[in-house]
């Protein structure tokens, strides 16, 4: 479930997000490519943990 509104969440931000840069530079809208960018973003949301070490850095001297 957690990956359905992560993708609707994303989906309707990154429409937005679309949309109103489009309207401020002039340009016509894309909803096909505003959905594409979207999905990556979803997916890239979702790797970012598993990416992401758990455990902190280790802090041994260096400043």
């Amino acid at each position: 479930m957690r990956y359905f509104w992560t993708l609707l969440w994303t989906f309707l931000l990154v429409q937005m997000l679309t949309y109103v840069s489009s309207a401020m530079l002039g340009v016509g809208f894309d909803f096909v490519a505003a959905t594409i960018l979207s999905i990556f973003a979803t997916i890239l949301i979702l790797l970012l943990p598993v990416l992401l070490p758990n455990e902190p850095a280790d802090d041994q001297g260096h400043h």
